[in-house]
């Protein structure tokens, strides 16, 4: 009983559902005013005309019997008068209670409380004991695959959507979901915004500056983060009060850019006042050496931390023989990374351009940046005016399908040290990173992607390293959220940074079994404000200090589950 009565209370306060009661008590009084007329009808046709005497409740019986076309035929009329007034009756109610009775029924009071009931079926507020959770604006691709590291590190969020089916949806698929206006202030109190870690507005630009004005009247001091399409919302949307932007595409183009084989090494990371780099052995005299023979610590100062191989990052070890394809993961100081580029002195950089193939607003940010850097472009999309917008940063443009070989050739393919494909199309990626591979053995392959489950088919199809708008967009946010400075090091390879677990204090790194037993490769040691990156099999993990690595989720919780680590 007291289920049906919260159902009721429920129903009640729904404004649809009390809009569409009310039309149907409408009609239901309309049709209570017909039977009363038709009943008085009755008695005068039957005491003027039939010259019979009957009650007024016979009279409501009759009429019912004959609307409802039962007729029972106990009481009849013998006179054309009365038989033709049964015909009305008859007529009248199959038309009220046969036919727009029961549609009325339906559409004002059936599908409305079963759309009442599924409306509240959806949450329209957190627990008020709700603390330190973050709000997510839409269920994108970046929040499904920040939803994952969310659950991963067991922390509380909550989407807020807007769409009633799309709520429902969440809710059934057990995603923590409130129903509620994106720019109405009760929305986001019953989300406890004040108590919040933080928000994430990732919507259209233009709703995004709506949200966050809208948070800002309510809850002044609490972090959003927005995520902006376009580079000119950014500065509207930091006026409006978003303490951080993100232009994830931009960023993406840039990313991808910086992973292409015409530079020397590439800073992609930071920890602490350490670079961590990309080092590509391609265009060095490493090619066929052995990470003992290369001798880079001793010679250089920087520690190898992982070697990336067609995308896969693997661990350091001193019989590792490395290959043209090989890619290193070096950490160190500005000046010991910059020394390392004297391995390229002997050896001519490939002078053909670049071919970077989708000119949209990532291909146009990495067009853009390899510019700023210097190194020539080639670009291929189908949309001439796209070609137009990119042309003054392009060494040539080219206007036509990328899976045209004629122009793919004219467009330098065969030559190239790196193409970078940027369509938003990760079948169109996959294909074309399968095509340009057997057109040239030795190209460095640099894609993006939509879809993570894509990752492994495109290392398949050739491409040397992958990174897609989600990772990008979520690694961002999770940085935030930590208080970390962003460092991408690919598709799902993240830095760990844990204190030191009781089991493995005071023992080596190779008693440990780090890397053995979980995949990650250690980077450094932080011990009293202290960074150690100059690490051995035999340095020693020190109590009350914290170990940095370098791996993915995977990884990270199975060194949780053996060693009982924490982020």
């Amino acid at each position: 009983m007291k289920f049906v009565g919260s159902q009721l209370v429920y129903y009640l306060r729904d404004k649809d559902f009390k809009r569409n009661s009310k039309i149907l008590s409408r009609y239901l009084a309309l049709l209570g005013i017909v039977l009363i007329i038709f009943s008085v009808l009755f008695h005068i046709i039957m005491v003027q005309v039939e010259g019979q005497n009957h009650s007024w409740i016979t009279g409501f019986y009759w009429t019912l019997t004959v609307m409802s076309t039962l007729g029972f035929g106990d009481i009849t009329f013998e006179s054309d008068i009365g038989r033709l007034f049964s015909i009305i009756v008859l007529v009248s109610g199959i038309i009220m209670l046969l036919i727009v009775l029961p549609f009325a029924f339906i559409r004002h009071f059936y599908i409305p409380l079963l759309e009442s009931q599924d409306k509240n079926r959806v949450p329209r507020q957190v627990p008020k004991v709700t603390r330190n959770h973050i709000l997510i604006c839409s269920n994108d691709v970046i929040a499904r695959d920040l939803i994952e590291r969310l659950i991963q590190e067991q922390t509380l969020f909550y989407i807020i959507e807007n769409d009633l089916a799309k709520a429902l949806k969440y809710h059934d698929e057990r995603i923590p979901v409130i129903f509620g206006e994106l720019d109405s202030q009760e929305t986001y109190a019953r989300a406890n915004i004040k108590d919040a870690k933080m928000l994430v507005a990732n919507r259209n630009d233009i709703l995004n500056t709506k949200i966050i004005l809208t948070i800002r009247a309510i809850a002044p001091t609490i972090p959003v983060v927005a995520i902006a399409t376009d580079d000119e919302s950014v500065h509207v949307q930091e006026l409006s009060g978003a303490n951080h932007v993100l232009p994830v595409k931009r960023w993406l183009g840039e990313q991808l850019a910086n992973r292409v084989n015409a530079q020397h090494t590439r800073p992609i990371g930071q920890y602490e006042d350490l670079f961590i780099a990309e080092l590509p052995v391609i265009n060095t005299q490493l090619v066929s050496k052995t990470i003992k023979e290369a001798g880079l610590r001793q010679k250089f100062g920087i520690s190898i931390v992982a070697i990336w191989e067609r995308g896969r990052l693997k661990p350091v070890h001193g019989n590792t023989k490395l290959t043209y394809e090989s890619v290193l993961v070096i950490i160190g100081n500005k000046d010991q990374l910059n020394s390392v580029d004297e391995l390229f002195y002997e050896h001519t950089i490939n002078p053909n351009p670049v071919l970077v193939i989708g000119g949209g607003k990532v291909g146009l940010a990495a067009v853009k940046l390899l510019y700023k850097n210097n190194i020539l472009v080639n670009l291929i999309d189908k949309d001439p005016e796209i070609c137009e917008k990119a042309s003054p940063f392009c060494n040539k443009v080219f206007a036509g399908r990328a899976s045209d070989y004629e122009l793919l050739k004219k467009a330098g393919v065969l030559e190239a040290p790196s193409v970078l494909l940027s369509t938003n199309d990760d079948t169109m990626n996959i294909y074309l990173a399968s095509y340009c591979r057997q057109l040239n053995r030795e190209l460095r392959i640099v894609s993006r992607i939509s879809e993570a489950r894509n990752i492994d088919i495109m290392h398949r199809a050739g491409a040397n390293f992958v990174l897609s708008y989600a990772t990008l967009g979520s690694e961002a946010i999770l940085a935030i959220s930590k208080g970390h400075e962003l460092t991408v090091l690919g598709e799902g390879i993240s830095l760990f940074i844990t204190p030191t677990p009781s089991s493995l204090e005071d023992k080596s790194l190779v008693e440990s079994g780090i890397g053995a037993k979980t995949g990650l490769s250690v980077i450094a040691i932080k011990k009293d404000s202290k960074v150690f990156t100059l690490l051995t099999a035999d340095t020693l993990l020190p109590p009350g200090a914290e170990i940095v690595m370098l791996g993915n989720a995977e990884m990270r919780n199975k060194f949780n589950e053996i060693f009982g680590g924490q982020d």
